[in-house]
């Protein structure tokens, strides 16, 4: 396939994220909605596809520009329901389908995964891609891109396929975490088979649907796999969002992260957060910092603050009892 202006790997696609789940280990909540670096988890998701020509997200409404919302009937009766509901809005040949609560995923990762379902086994000989009629041993793929047959393709007849033949031939591809597991709201499908398939599935597992389709098992650099199902793994997320604008920002300011005790920096606006005023965390910090620009500042310091903010009430009545 020519690359299009859908998207660079030459895929026009379609996305389907399915953001209506129950939550139920995190009480509830409305996972999706749930904010990791300023913006929701089903927000981070959609930009991960703003390539796609339609973005269907399988949820409650939200107000998200660009966005067509569908739900599975009845609501929150689980992921198949919810693919079907998705699906009958797709009109592009490939579907990329996430979960709704995927923050490190990335454009990126994205392109990589069509990438993948785009490019043809090698053919030795033969300029112009071709896929054994009965070519059925799927394909695994490493992050740095080199493709090898789980089981050697099969001997017979092999013949020069249209672009919709080929699709059709090719399957799905699936992410797989850093344990080689697939993550079935991770993956790329061809829609028409995916249609049909589904159609024909009387189950209730991604699984028992989507395995039949899979040609090519996908690892990526980063965690994009990584859904928020805990507290923990959306504090988890949160950290992570940290950790990287600690390293952007050390960058800008020429300072060497090495440098930076961030636990005890976060311990400081903390306990000055909760012991004096919010406004006054952010401006201890900057404070701090200029004290040490201006090399006044003792190795100490912070810890000495943090006592000072734990001991305010009595550092203010002193203070305002002062002569």
């Amino acid at each position: 396939m020519a690359p299009t202006a859908e998207h660079p790997g030459g895929a026009a696609f379609d996305a389907v994220i399915l953001a209506g789940g129950e939550a139920r280990r995190l009480g509830g909540a409305d996972k999706p909605g749930l904010t990791v670096g300023g913006r929701s988890l089903v927000e981070h998701v959609v930009a991960a596809v703003a390539g796609a020509r339609t973005t269907i997200v399988v949820g409650p409404e939200r107000p998200i520009p660009g966005v067509a919302f569908a739900r599975e009937d009845p609501p929150r009766s689980g992921p198949v329901p919810a693919l079907a509901a998705g699906l009958n809005e797709v009109s592009a040949p490939w579907v990329v389908l996430l979960a709704g609560d995927l923050p490190f995923m990335t454009a990126s990762h994205v392109t990589a995964l069509l990438n993948a379902a785009t490019t043809q086994p090698p053919t030795p000989g033969r300029p112009t891609p071709r896929i054994p009629d009965n070519a059925a041993g799927p394909m695994s793929r490493s992050a740095a891109g080199a493709t090898s047959w789980e089981a050697a393709p099969p001997s017979g007849d092999a013949r020069e396929r249209t672009p919709e033949e080929w699709v059709e031939a090719v399957g799905g591809v699936v992410m797989v975490d850093d344990g080689g597991r697939e993550q079935w709201l991770a993956g790329v499908w061809p829609t028409a088979r995916l249609k049909r398939a589904l159609a024909a599935y009387p189950g209730r597992s991604l699984k028992g649907l989507l395995g039949p389709l899979t040609a090519v098992r996908l690892a990526l650099p980063g965690r994009p796999w990584f859904d928020c199902d805990t507290k923990d793994d959306l504090e988890e997320a949160r950290m992570n969002v940290l950790n990287e604008w600690t390293a952007l920002a050390c960058k800008e300011l020429g300072i060497d992260p090495a440098t930076v005790d961030r636990d005890l920096i976060l311990d400081l606006t903390k306990e000055v957060a909760h012991g004096v005023a919010r406004p006054a965390a952010p401006l201890t910090a900057y404070l701090l910092g200029l004290a040490q620009g201006a090399g006044t500042a003792s190795d100490d310091s912070a810890a000495k603050l943090i006592t000072l903010a734990k001991n305010w009430g009595q550092a203010t009545t002193e203070t305002l009892t002062d002569d």
